[in-house]
């Protein structure tokens, strides 16, 4: 398959986290040995807050009250499409049972989480965002426990829009911390929370390296890496449109990775010329990210067709990818390797990371290859039951006999004999597999 890069990144777009695993390990070993103590040390430390850590109800609605109302109104907006979403991917989970054989029935149902831990970022930018898409989603699956929490400021606290936005969604408390020390708190139950079943939500590399070392104790919906968006345009896109997308998805920060696929040289030589004085015109630190980005990992690829442009997505397997080309719905049908697809030109990222109702807490750095976003499905457990009278266990206990037996897992075996023994005392069974 022929490729022309017209720009090539100049770092690799997954960084390692392990030169700060050894400073995570140490911070989460001190809270799990020290308790409160020590996360409240850490809070004081890194998030240079000293105020009340679970917010009271008087200052939630204080919090609640600085927030003006068209802000509100668009929080709720998009609180709306999302809730409905989820309610939507809720109803495609069904519970069923069959009779494999008559007398057994094998069944499926699905339990959700009892408790949730919701990160939301407010370090260099308050996701109001976030709070919307991990907190209505954990609410819509039923979970009985949600904790949000998120960065406070010195001498001011969280974020006062995000504050609403958590309490709006479901959040049954919100925690004032940041940080390796949240994410510690939320799974170790400090501070009278239950401990977490599942910890979900973006963060910076700390974050992300403390749920990597804490999975396992706890689940988690991934462990993101820097934000990446690819745009696939054809001759019919707008090359200001394009430009304008790439360098929107770049200021997440100075790693976050946007290429764009294209097989039509003009628009890709157009896009390289608009993009720098688009970053130009952002204001710091939008501007400093967004250069960044674009300098050391963004790149122009350039294909022969609509295949190799399709093929090379799949490759990359973005977070977010972007279709600005003719025939949507061959792309649709065609595409299989992405975290969230937005097709044609009057969509684009930005609406789903904050209101159209879609997640945007996707997977990052080539993981859309294996899993999808943050959903509803990700709170539930899909568990199996079985149960069956005595004469439809017959066959099933003669198989697990001899398939036990064949292992050499004899114990196995004898838990199928004894009961056929009980049910069938006048028959006789060839119990060895040869």
């Amino acid at each position: 398959m022929k490729r022309e890069y017209l720009k090539k990144a100049k770092k690799m777009a997954s960084e390692s986290l392990t030169e700060i695993r050894d400073t995570v390990q140490e911070i989460l070993n001190s809270i799990e040995m020290n308790g409160e103590v020590a996360a409240q040390e850490y809070a004081l430390k890194f998030d240079k807050y000293d105020g009340n850590l679970i917010l009271t109800p008087d200052e939630i609605l204080q919090a609640k009250a600085k927030v003006p109302q068209k802000i509100k109104d668009d929080i709720k907006f998009a609180y709306d499409n999302v809730r409905t979403f989820a309610e939507a991917q809720k109803e495609t989970l069904h519970n069923f049972d069959i009779e494999i054989i008559p007398g057994f029935t094998v069944g499926q149902k699905y339990i959700p989480c009892k408790s949730v831990g919701c990160y939301i970022p407010g370090g260099r930018y308050s996701h109001v965002a976030s709070a919307i898409m991990t907190v209505t989603t954990a609410k819509v699956a039923g979970c009985n426990h949600i904790t949000a929490c998120s960065p406070p400021r010195a001498q001011i606290g969280i974020n006062p829009a995000i504050v609403y936005t958590a309490d709006l969604c479901g959040a049954d408390v919100i925690l004032a911390m940041g940080g390796v020390q949240a994410i510690a708190s939320m799974t170790y139950g400090l501070f009278g929370l239950p401990s977490a079943d599942i910890l979900v939500g973006p963060g910076n590399q700390f974050v992300a390296e403390a749920k990597r070392l804490l999975f396992g104790r706890v689940g988690l919906d991934m462990i993101a890496g820097p934000t990446d968006s690819l745009i696939l345009a054809d001759k019919s896109a707008d090359p200001m449109i394009v430009a304008t997308d790439l360098v929107g998805q770049a200021e997440h920060g100075y790693n976050s990775p946007v290429w764009l696929v294209t097989d039509n040289r003009a628009l890709a030589n157009k896009v390289l010329d608009l993009v720098p004085p688009i970053i130009n015109e952002l204001p710091k630190p939008n501007r400093d990210n967004a250069e960044a980005a674009w300098r050391d990992f963004g790149e122009v690829i350039l294909c022969e067709d609509r295949e190799s442009m399709a093929s090379t997505s799949d490759e990359y397997a973005p977070e977010h990818l972007t279709v600005q080309a003719e025939n949507l719905t061959w792309w649709l049908e065609r595409l299989s390797c992405y975290g969230s697809l937005f097709l044609g030109e009057e969509t684009t990222v930005a609406y789903g990371d904050k209101a159209s109702g879609t997640n945007h807490v996707l997977p990052t750095a080539g993981s859309a290859r294996y899993t999808g976003g943050l959903s509803v499905h990700k709170y539930m457990k899909a568990v199996t039951w079985q149960k069956s009278t005595k004469e439809g266990s017959k066959k099933i206990a003669e198989a697990t006999a001899r398939i036990s037996r064949a292992e050499g897992m004899e114990g196995h075996a004898r838990t199928a004999d004894i009961r056929l023994k009980k049910y069938f005392p006048n028959e006789h069974f060839e119990l060895k597999s040869e």
